[in-house]
Formats: structure tokens, C-alpha cells, sequence
């Protein structure tokens, strides 16, 4: 193995009570770009320590649009943007494209899948979220879920070719099976993503086939708790469930999937013939957590201090969907206004540590809740306030429009939705014979 790093005083550590070395910079190795990680390590931009930004993938995703994506409606270079070319004027910042794969506290060194060993002073660990089949990752290979561009690639041409299947198919039932579509998980992601599709399906191919028609396809969404969105107040829900239905959406509440194959789905012990499943139904956070050897909650994340430290490791910070953490009685949401209020925060800490002050506690500003549902649907809620609907839907648009990373991004997937919006149509639906294409 190949170590990387510094150099070290005779015990290895430095001066372990600063937790670094009087003689050279502090050493920061942020591993994961996204929101937590990209925030913490552009808030230290002005500060005097050395920067390691290790990722698995060239860049920052925003992916609250990623079912955008999945769905035609935008490329991918519209919602990432490089992460050398973001932090190229930030001169403390080395990017490093690797992925870690195990981390080793007492030593402070983190090993990467090529074998080599970087060292560190302080570590921030953000490395997200992975999809949870609960115990069943066998559904995985049928029933694909959405995290990466990788997935939305993916996903994106199984959606389309489905109707194209669908019209080359002479058997009804095989046909019925093609244009058989079910979202598994009522959370944001799954109610994206079918109302979307039932758009997608009766405006924007209606005319384009000649043995199909589009618009009969079956778009369902199956949510096993008692109602979608679960994070919204239950009026609102009310009305996402409505305006999904009012799409086309058959929405299906209090109901489990208990087997998935290449066939279809079962409900119970019912089984319905369908070509495409998609998983939106929970999430399992990075395993590198577990290298750690400290406290996890039921879903792998790293129950933190209240600065999001580590137990037992005050130089190791955990950021994102990685962090498990309470305030007021519930737990930080798994959203990217938390992740970059984490990231910002780690940063505070780490500088007060550097200088020998106490670290703060994180504290979670929530500025609102909001989910699209389709053409002019969505629902917002912020503090006092519940809006539905158009409003709701251009509050949504602009919100997210705002927060893209780069004048590029925002002015690109703005114009796109402009035409979307008076034509219905969705300009990435080129696939080719590569399914990650």
C-alpha cells in the first residue's frame, strides 16, 4: 500500500492535543462532493488549512432534479457541474478522484479501493446515501432505484423503452405488461417520478406511435404507510394525492410489495404483470460508516455528537445523509437544505478546534418543505404557511432554479422548462444501446 500525506513527528500523530502540527498546514480530507462535503470545503476557503476533496464521480450533483433526469425533461450536465472546475479558483482545495473505502481512526488514515493510504488531521465524512430494499437486495437488479447520474441514465432509457417495446409487442398481454408502470415509495422521489411519467405518457408521446396508444399506459404508485409524502402535513398530502390522480396516477396507500422479478410485482398475493418497477421506498447510508466502529442507527448512519462530531473521535466530522442527529425531539431530515447546513457548520467547528475553542452545536434551520407533483402541481409548506397547486408549483421552480450550482445550469434547465411548459415536450430522450448512456 501506497501512504500519502506528510510529514510526521516521531509518534506519528503530530501534537495530539491541537490535533495538529505546529511546523506545517492542518490536513482536511473531505470525502464526498456533494452538499455537505462541497459546503464545508467552500467555506474554508479563507482559512489556512490543506484540502483533500476525495469523490468517487468528477462532480456535484443537484439531486433534487435528478428524477429530471431520469425522466427526459434535462441532461445531465444541466443539474452537475465538475467539482475541479467549481473549486478551481480555490487555491487550498486538492480534488482527488478515488473512492474510500475504509477508514482507520487511530491511525488517521483513510484507505482508498486502489490501495493507497492518505493520511489526515481532521476528517469530514459525507458520502451520502444508498438504496435500501429492506433485506431484499435481490429486487435491485428489477426494480432500479434513483441516486446517481449513473441511475438516472439508466432508468431513463428503461422508461422509454418500455413504449417502444410496447409497440413492437403483438401479444395484448406482453403489450399490457410494457405500458405497466409502478413507483414503489411515496416519498418525494416516487410521486416525481410518477407524476412525471403519467405526463409523459399522455402529452408528450400521445401522437408519436402508430400501435400504441401512450396515453393508456398505467402509471401506479404504491406506498406501504398510510399516506404519500409522509413529511407534509396530512391537508397537503391530501392534495398531492388528488393532483396525482387528477395526472393519471393511480395512487395506492397502506399497501406493501412483497416480491419483485423480472415479470412484475406482487401486492399481497396478487401479482401484476409489469415491465418497469422503479424503487423509491428508503435509503441505507454509505457503509464507510461502519469502518468506524462507533454507535449506528438502524439505517447505518453515524449517531453524532452534537457539533456532528464522532464519539471518541473529535477530529472525524460526519455530514449529509451519513449523519444521524436529533433536534427538538426529531431526528435532522435527510434533505440537501440540512446537508449544507451540516457542511457549513463542520467548517465553524473545525476552525474553532484549530484555534482551541469549544465547538459549537449544530443547529438545523428548517426553511420549508416542498415537493413537485407535475405540470403546475406541487405543494409547499413553510412555517405558518400551506400553499397547493400553481402557486406552490412556480414557488417550487424558482426555489430550485436558484439553488443550481453555476449561471450555466440555472439559465439552461430554466429555458428547457419554458418549452416544456408551452409544448409538453422533453428534450433528452436520445438512448442508445448503453445503458448508462
Amino acid at each position: 500500500m501506497n501512504i500519502k500525506g506528510t510529514d510526521m513527528s516521531e509518534d506519528g500523530y503530530g501534537d495530539m492535543e491541537t490535533g495538529y502540527m505546529a511546523d506545517r498546514k492542518h490536513h482536511l480530507v473531505v470525502v464526498g462532493g456533494g452538499f455537505a462535503g462541497l459546503w464545508a470545503t467552500r467555506a474554508l476557503e479563507a482559512s489556512d488549512i490543506r484540502i483533500t476533496l476525495i469523490d468517487r464521480q468528477n462532480h456535484h450533483l443537484f439531486q433534487p432534479l435528478l428524477y429530471q433526469v431520469a425522466t427526459a425533461g434535462l441532461s445531465a450536465p444541466d443539474i452537475a457541474a465538475p467539482l475541479r472546475h467549481i473549486l478551481r479558483d480555490q487555491r487550498n482545495v486538492e480534488v482527488r478522484l478515488g473512492d474510500v473505502v475504509q477508514v482507520l481512526p487511530q491511525q488517521h488514515v483513510v484507505v482508498l479501493a486502489d490501495g493507497d493510504m492518505l493520511e489526515y488531521d481532521s476528517l469530514v465524512l459525507a458520502t451520502g446515501a444508498a438504496h435500501a430494499y429492506f433485506g431484499n437486495d435481490h429486487w435491485a437488479e428489477h426494480a432500479p432505484g434513483l441516486k446517481t447520474l449513473d441511475d438516472a441514465m439508466y432508468l431513463r432509457r428503461k422508461l422509454l423503452l418500455a413504449f417502444e417495446r410496447a409497440e413492437a409487442e403483438s401479444d395484448p398481454q406482453a403489450r399490457e405488461a410494457s405500458l405497466n408502470f409502478a413507483i414503489v415509495g411515496g416519498g418525494p422521489t416516487g410521486v416525481e417520478l410518477a407524476g412525471t411519467l403519467a405526463e409523459i405518457a399522455r402529452h408528450t408521446l400521445k401522437d408519436e406511435f402508430r400501435h400504441i396508444d401512450p396515453r393508456k399506459a398505467k402509471v401506479r404508485l404504491i406506498e406501504a404507510g398510510p399516506r404519500v409524502l409522509p413529511s407534509f402535513p396530512s391537508d397537503l398530502t391530501d392534495k398531492a394525492k388528488r393532483q396525482l390522480e387528477k395526472l393519471g396516477v393511480e395512487v395506492l396507500t397502506g399497501t406493501a410489495v412483497t416480491h419483485i422479478d423480472e415479470n412484475g410485482y406482487t401486492l399481497g398475493d396478487v401479482f401484476v404483470p409489469a415491465r418497469t418497477v422503479v424503487w423509491a421506498a428508503g435509503v441505507a447510508a454509505s457503509p464507510l460508516g461502519r469502518s468506524l466502529g462507533v454507535p449506528l442507527d438502524r439505517a447505518g448512519r453515524v449517531l453524532v455528537e452534537p457539533d456532528l462530531s464522532v464519539p471518541g473521535h473529535p477530529d472525524i466530522f460526519i455530514g449529509g445523509d451519513l449523519a444521524s442527529i436529533q433536534q427538538d425531539g426529531r431526528p435532522v431530515p435527510g434533505v440537501a437544505p440540512a446537508a449544507k447546513q451540516m457542511g457549513k457548520h463542520i467548517a465553524r467547528a473545525a476552525r474553532a478546534r484549530l484555534s482551541g475553542k469549544t465547538t459549537p452545536v449544530f443547529h438545523y434551520e428548517d426553511y420549508g418543505n416542498l415537493a413537485t407533483i407535475g405540470r403546475m402541481a406541487a405543494i409547499v409548506h413553510v412555517g405558518r404557511f400551506k400553499f397547493s397547486g400553481l402557486p406552490a408549483w412556480w414557488f417550487w421552480l424558482a426555489a430550485h432554479v436558484y439553488f443550481l450550482i453555476g449561471f450555466r445550469n440555472r439559465f439552461v434547465v430554466l429555458v428547457n422548462w419554458v418549452i416544456a411548459y408551452w409544448s409538453y415536450q422533453r428534450a433528452a430522450r436520445i438512448v442508445t444501446k448503453r445503458s448508462t448512456d
